[in-house]
């Protein structure tokens, strides 16, 4: 919840309710365990439990801050151990029967899929858990998971959560093809980049009053990709009619593949105003490209060799091309 207070938290809950969502994202872990908390505090104070659809996420170390550093083995990793230990507080903390979404925070490297699959299976036959996730993690592994969970009568994933937005568009390489081929739904994070796609003029009004960028990575200031990136999504704005280049960010990864939900946050309903505007916006291909265009990005090998499917491009790759003329229409 950034810096917000429990009051002014609920209100944006509240507000983002009204407004007709219904899905919340959280973690065992964020804000030291202190947002699944107040989520469930606000669900129950609210009689929401039914409307509301809670993913949240085990893997990383919850307990740290509380039991200290180097003490807290159990409560981290994709081991059975902290799955189950995870996944008995999150119900506690959310005030709730079941969880929705259970993510697989992060891959570990440690846990075998074999162990992690068919311990998540077992929290699906309970009904503490309805659907499987996964953050974070190689498209490989998510691959080897489900092909192991489907050919043994297990639960695959069935949503994938990670990083992308206009300026990082890794998830094309990898990540996209494979929740295509398993019919995944996609869950970006950092969509606007952090907080740092900010028009001309949003910059001098932070500036005047003082107020500087999220410093998670990057300094207080826009690097040069951010603010070219920016400004491009500031034209495509001013084409639609709004000063929102967060709505445009937004609306550009809904417009790049099916069931994407993007993941997006605020600590005001200013904020929720403009994440909801993006809905209402649907980018053309021209502007699609132009985007792409203002910062390169290589999709790398083997894809820039062999081309990606034409199923979704609608056209042969050259190496298929020189054999005959085939139509994917």
């Amino acid at each position: 919840m950034g810096s917000m207070n429990k009051e002014q938290a609920f209100e944006l809950l509240d507000a983002f309710y009204e407004a007709g969502g219904n899905f919340v994202d959280t973690a065992n872990s964020y804000q030291n365990e202190q947002s699944e908390t107040w989520i469930g505090e606000w669900m129950k104070s609210r009689k929401l439990r039914d409307q509301i659809v809670i993913s949240t996420k085990f893997t990383t170390d919850y307990k740290g801050y509380d039991v200290g550093k180097g003490k807290s083995a159990n409560y981290c990793g994709n081991h059975k151990r902290s799955l189950h230990v995870s996944v008995r507080d999150s119900l506690r903390k959310l005030q709730t029967d079941w969880i929705d979404i259970l993510y697989v925070h992060w891959w570990d490297y440690m846990s075998s899929i074999e162990e992690v699959m068919n311990s998540l299976h077992i929290l699906v036959q309970q009904g503490k858990v309805l659907y499987l996730g996964v953050s974070d993690t190689p498209a490989w592994v998510v691959s080897a998971a489900n092909y192991y969970a489907t050919s043994h009568g297990k639960t695959p994933f069935s949503i994938y959560q990670g990083k992308w937005n206009v300026l990082n568009r890794d998830f094309e390489r990898d990540i996209i093809p494979m929740a295509r081929h398993f019919g995944m739904a996609l869950a970006p994070w950092d969509v606007m980049g952090g907080g740092r796609f900010q028009s001309k003029k949003a910059m001098e009004e932070r500036k005047k009053n003082g107020e500087g960028l999220r410093t998670f990575v990057d300094g207080p200031e826009q690097t040069d990709k951010e603010v070219k990136i920016s400004e491009a999504l500031a034209k495509v704005a001013e084409e639609h009619g709004t000063e929102s280049v967060t709505a445009i960010a937004i609306a550009y990864v809904r417009s790049k593949a099916k069931n994407v939900f993007p993941l997006v946050g605020g600590r005001k309903i200013e904020h929720l105003k403009q994440n909801i505007e993006a809905l209402s916006i649907k980018l053309t291909p021209e502007q699609i490209e132009y985007l792409e265009s203002i910062i390169p990005f290589d999709v790398g090998f083997p894809t820039n060799f062999i081309g990606d499917d034409p199923a979704v491009t609608k056209k042969a790759s050259l190496l298929t091309a020189m054999s005959a003329q085939i139509s994917f229409d």
